[in-house]
């Protein structure tokens, strides 16, 4: 028997599923969905059953690009048993569809090392592989063990640092405060020539992710009061995923009016975000994207080599396309070109950040 998909309309009963399944994503609740209304695309939730069993769910994220013509999405989803259900899952969706759905992009949430032990597949049934929306390569964590065995675990400049952050008074956990998370957010972006969205999605993905058993929550690092770094995470089932953040330097003047130490607020943000998921219970933490290729002229290239420094289980997220009518392949061009031009009027360059 194939699969079918059921329409979800209960919030806490489809996060159940997600949040249970072998392969899931935070990215696959319904808060993130919710969030994804403030940029006019459209969620849709689904149970996967067959023969009279769950096998799964899916947050497919309509979005249109022109009038007529839209894509469905699952970010880091759908969430399965396994993913030999991929080729009926894609079957699935052609009963649902609309008629001006041109392609279904999805991105399995299965963490394939990146140290080729393990060969990415090239496809699943009619999905092929595909450029991602979300980060493709990253860097994930096991939190599993003791909290000793966890900060032995780190590099030993990270451990260095971390008590170096400690010996010179850095605060770090939950903190409520947006307004101090917005700020060194913005003011990292600005810094790298990041993209972001309107304040009112972050916002959303906060009120919203935290509900029906998510949790989407602020961890700041503070130096005598001031946040110097901090990061938005959202969590589901055993897994906690570092979204958006960054770290700000600190400009206030000593007490003798001379320039500040370098406290290492990162360092202790990160240490601190780590053993507040091992707290509460989460098996994995994602630290959200490394780039492709290093180069160290690049933002991006400190950014891996901070992430390094607590954990080098490098792992990739591939992305795989399904065409839906013969509308695809042009779509896919219109696609790569539209992100193209985004990278070049934001950063001068053709490339992706990560």
């Amino acid at each position: 028997m194939s699969i079918e998909l059921i329409p979800a309309t209960d919030p806490q009963a489809y996060n159940d599923v997600v949040a249970a399944m072998p392969l899931s994503s935070p990215l696959q609740g319904w808060g993130y969905g919710e969030a994804r209304r403030v940029l006019g695309q459209t969620p849709e939730r689904y149970l996967l059953r067959r023969s009279g069993e769950t096998v799964g769910a899916v947050q497919l994220i309509r979005k249109r690009l022109l009038p007529g013509f839209s894509t469905l999405y699952a970010p880091r989803g759908p969430a399965l048993l396994n993913t030999d259900l991929l080729p009926e899952f894609g079957q699935a969706v052609q009963a649902i569809r609309r008629a001006g759905d041109t392609l279904l992009k999805i991105e399995p949430p299965l963490a394939i090392p990146a140290d080729n032990s393990q060969e990415v597949p090239a496809a699943f049934g009619r999905f092929e592989r595909a450029a991602t929306e979300q980060p493709e390569h990253t860097i994930i964590r096991e939190l599993s063990g003791t909290e000793d065995a966890l900060f032995g675990g780190l590099h030993s400049m990270a451990r260095r640092n971390v008590r170096t952050a400690q010996k010179r008074g850095v605060h770090a956990g939950r903190d409520d405060d947006f307004e101090a998370f917005w700020e060194i957010f913005t003011a990292t972006n600005e810094r790298a020539k990041l993209g972001a969205f309107p304040r009112a999605y972050y916002e959303t993905m906060l009120r919203e992710g935290a509900k029906y058993g998510g949790d989407a929550y602020l961890i700041l690092s503070r130096h005598e009061g001031r946040a110097l770094a901090g990061g938005f995470f959202l969590a589901l089932g055993e897994h906690t995923c570092y979204l958006y953040g960054g770290s700000v330097r600190d400009d206030r003047p000593g007490e003798g009016g001379e320039a500040r130490k370098d406290v290492k607020a990162p360092d202790a943000f990160y240490w601190n975000a780590l053993l507040d998921a091992k707290a509460h219970g989460y098996r994995v933490f994602d630290f959200w994207g490394i780039p492709r290729e290093l180069d160290e002229s690049k933002h991006s290239f400190g950014v891996f080599k901070m992430k390094l420094k607590f954990s080098e289980d490098r792992v990739w997220f591939p992305a795989y396309d399904l065409p839906l009518n013969a509308a695809a392949p042009v779509i896919t061009k219109a696609l790569r070109w539209r992100k193209t031009q985004n990278n070049i009027r934001k950063r001068g360059s053709a490339e992706d950040v990560l």
